[in-house]
């Protein structure tokens, strides 16, 4: 199975560049973050006469996650349990989309952003992760877990060379001690960063600002991520950052990760393959 993850940032604006990736790379699984519109405004008449079905949720111009899959599409699951509020009134964001593909749970997820240490939104963003870690470890435990993948936009740069000057990240968001040991929360709950050993750093980045050429600079962040419960992890067998679909005109700040699993193991008495 073929795995990928990408901030679009606006399906509607990007449908074409998403129909061609699926093709170029054969995926079989596609996460998407910042969708940006509502289920119904979304332009899926391409991607279904290819052979993918679609589950989204969006609640308006903002956030938004999807699922696309041609391996199937079950016990679709709209955020996660405790899954915290934001805004005045206090809603769940469409922040989080689960679903079975091809007997691997997969969720697309696009963490809060944070927007300044000590914003209401940082304290969002640390709960929201908290609330993500104890909801994922019960996902990928006891004897029926399924493989999962959390796929997605973690808005954290969990070590120094994910980014491409730490000094100048001294003062922002994703890169602070509670940010980071959020995500290794998830590391020490058995989930593994399975795209790391395949695509280590330094200067390997899957986001650029538009602002002052800073793709072409190389000026970026590592923030997207497959995390992989044990049982996933062990069947991935390849992964890399599609850099070049960051170029060109109209393209997403955010470049997708692939990542590639072999087939699980056969049951005892039955062939492989």
């Amino acid at each position: 199975m073929r795995l990928a993850t990408w901030n679009v940032n606006s399906l509607r604006a990007r449908i074409g560049r998403v129909e061609a990736f699926l093709e170029r790379h054969d995926v079989d699984v596609l996460a998407v973050q910042e969708t940006k519109a509502r289920e119904d405004q979304l332009p899926l008449m391409g991607l279904q006469s290819m052979g993918y079905d679609v589950a989204a949720v969006g609640h308006s111009q903002w956030n938004g996650v999807a699922i696309i899959s041609r391996v199937g599409l079950d016990d679709v699951a709209e955020g996660f349990p405790d899954m915290p509020p934001w805004g005045e009134p206090a809603v769940a964001e469409a922040r989080a989309v689960g679903a079975t593909c091809g007997g691997v749970r997969v969720w697309s997820l696009y963490v809060p952003n944070g927007r300044a240490v000590g914003d209401p939104h940082y304290a969002y963003k640390l709960e929201w992760l908290a609330r993500l870690r104890d909801a994922a470890v019960a996902w990928a435990t006891g004897p029926d877990a399924l493989p999962t993948a959390l796929c997605g936009d973690w808005n954290i740069a969990p070590q120094d060379d994910d980014v491409y000057d730490i000094a100048a990240y001294a003062t922002s968001t994703h890169v602070t001690p509670p940010e980071r040991a959020a995500f290794q929360a998830f590391l020490d709950g058995g989930y593994v960063d399975v795209v790391r050993p395949h695509a280590p750093g330094p200067e390997v980045f899957t986001y650029w600002d538009y602002y002052r050429q800073r793709f072409e600079r190389n000026r970026g962040m590592r923030i997207d991520f497959v995390l992989g419960s044990p049982s996933l992890a062990e069947r991935t067998c390849a992964a890399r950052i599609d850099r070049e679909e960051r170029a060109g005109t109209g393209a997403s700040d955010h470049a997708p990760v692939i990542v590639d699993l072999d087939d699980p193991p056969a049951p005892p008495g039955e062939p492989a393959g």
